[in-house]
């Protein structure tokens, strides 16, 4: 595992969709997309100042619009052929991600979108029949135009579930198959895309770590309740609820994300969490099964991270090279040293006090 903030993975063959959402073909009262061409004029999304280049940056920046792409490599077709798909470009487990217009019914998307339109505005904002014209409208509140069907993607709550989905939920056997096991991280993966919106509270990326880290929580205690899971799937499970706190049970955790994304936090509040997650060394000295250990390992020094970032002492002097120890003990769960962890999370809790802070 790599520091985020030097090399972070994008958790390749992953997407933004909105868990559950089901794109009901047969349901011609939803509203119909359409599609990114929708916003790309030069007065809209598509032109060269800040307040108008979000399409630019999407189409020439974002690793999204390659999505579709994906799924015509060798490795997408050596994962085809082990699962006997005659073709992953077709096949609705792979298109629901990569290429989610793809089965969309022709009723429902306007005829200029692409079949490679990828994961694109409408994917992550929903279908904009209902709110294009009136999202730019100054009369209008933020809120009357969620109520037209704009997604509150300024909500972290509705921003989590959005991504979760593509960016964590891995049938057993496409994993089985050979895809890349899948982390859900949101704050870090949100400051990895080239950004298209603005963030004005320097706090809120500490607490979309912690929202989207419960919302992690619900999604995968769904999938280790459900049986027939592998034991890394079980032990994220329990990672994460060891790190929230919290039993590993999908309303618990829906909960805690619903209620953590409606806090005001401050810088208290992140060098609080900062000081917890230091002073986990000492559970690591249990008799918890390593492979948890080492996820929950990752869990921990992926937030501090988040965190020292939020607090600008992501390059502090002191803290930085812990941190970079902290990240080379967890670049591999089987060679993972559980003493040599606790030992250099104890250094970091010593070097975060000594702080004062």
């Amino acid at each position: 595992m790599r520091r985020i903030s030097s090399r972070w993975l994008t958790f390749s063959l992953s997407s933004l969709l909105l868990f559950g959402a089901a794109l009901n073909a047969a349901d011609l009262a939803l509203p119909r997309f359409v599609g990114s061409q929708g916003c790309a004029s030069a007065l809209c999304h598509g032109g060269a100042d800040d307040k108008h280049n979000q399409f630019l940056i999407w189409s020439k920046k974002d690793f999204h619009t390659r999505a579709p792409a994906t799924l015509s490599m060798a490795r997408s077709a050596r994962m085809a052929e082990t699962l006997k798909i005659p073709d992953a470009t077709t096949e609705a487990r792979c298109t629901a991600c990569h290429n989610p217009f793809q089965p969309v019914s022709l009723e429902r998307k306007e005829a200029r979108i692409g079949k490679l339109e990828g994961v694109s505005c409408e994917t992550c904002h929903n279908a904009a029949e209902h709110w294009l014209l009136t999202h730019t409208r100054t009369d209008l509140s933020y809120q009357q135009k969620v109520s037209a069907g704009l997604r509150d993607l300024k909500n972290l709550y509705v921003r989590a579930n959005t991504c979760v989905a593509c960016h964590q939920n891995l049938e057993p056997e496409l994993r089985a198959a050979g895809h890349p096991e899948l982390t859900f991280e949101m704050d870090g993966q949100c400051v990895t895309m080239p950004r298209h919106w603005s963030e004005t509270n320097r706090w809120r990326g500490a607490q979309a770590w912690w929202v989207g880290q419960a919302v992690a929580l619900r999604e995968a205690a769904a999938q280790a309740a459900g049986g027939n899971v592998s034991e890394d799937v079980a032990q994220r499970a329990a990672a994460l609820a060891w790190l929230l706190g919290v039993p590993a049970d999908q309303k618990v955790a829906d909960q805690l994300a619903r209620t953590a994304a409606q806090e005001n936090w401050r810088a208290d509040d992140v060098k609080a969490r900062v000081g917890k997650l230091a002073a986990f060394h000492a559970s690591f000295a249990d008799t918890t099964p390593r492979g948890e250990l080492a996820q929950r390992a990752e869990r921990v020094v992926v937030g501090l991270e988040r965190l020292l970032v939020a607090l600008k002492l992501n390059k502090d002097t002191t803290l930085s090279p812990k941190l970079d120890e902290l990240f080379k003990d967890v670049q591999s769960r089987p060679d993972f040293d559980v003493k040599k962890f606790a030992a250099h999370l104890q250094e970091f809790e010593a070097a975060w006090n000594q702080r004062g802070n």
